[in-house]
């Protein structure tokens, strides 16, 4: 992939890069996925996003591949023994919210039949392109992630604010925020 064009965010390091190519922007539908990235998005709150990257498999370990229906049976008792163990970002309320999140995330299971229902939702269940030109154009939040994150938020998730639930949308495709030119782009 070429450098010109490309999303200005994804040139400073080689995993940044690989994330963007292989992919930020492509629409996720999977809950399981869909959870990992409202747990990494929330974890990187307040930190760049390449801390977060070089910590996933961490994440992976330390929150069982993301299996909702196991994280949903933990609780704070867990959190000491995650922050020894695993190479994670060692913040107790983020990383008591996987357990708590995957709580209501069961209960958007069962109300929508699957938490991709629940949060497609917020874009009619198909993706939003946007046509940027240059990143300084891509919004913080939308109208779209701030309803997310009332929505979430009055289900009981954490660390689900409407910069974060922007961040998570751009992610899981929900909205596709590469500029124009960039070569991941999606095609009309």
């Amino acid at each position: 992939m070429t450098e010109q064009n490309t999303c200005a965010w994804a040139m400073n390091h080689p995993l940044e890069r690989e994330y963007h190519d292989a992919e930020w922007g492509k629409p996720v539908y999977d809950d399981r996925k869909l959870f990992e990235f409202i747990t990494l998005e929330g974890a990187q709150a307040g930190l760049s996003w390449i801390t977060v990257l070089k910590k996933r498999e961490g994440y992976r370990q330390a929150f069982e591949d993301y299996d909702i229906s196991l994280l949903s049976t933990y609780g704070e008792e867990r959190v000491a023994e995650i922050i020894e163990q695993f190479d994670v970002v060692r913040h107790k309320g983020k990383i008591a919210s996987v357990f708590s999140n995957a709580k209501a995330a069961i209960a958007l299971q069962q109300e929508f039949g699957s938490l991709s229902n629940a949060l497609w939702q917020f874009v009619e269940h198909k993706p939003v392109v946007n046509p940027w030109t240059s990143m300084q154009q891509v919004p913080a939040s939308t109208e779209q992630s701030k309803a997310m994150s009332k929505f979430l938020k009055k289900r009981g998730f954490k660390f689900v604010g409407e910069t974060i639930c922007y961040a998570f949308m751009q992610a899981v495709g929900m909205v596709d925020d590469h500029v124009v030119g960039c070569p991941c782009k999606a095609q009309p």
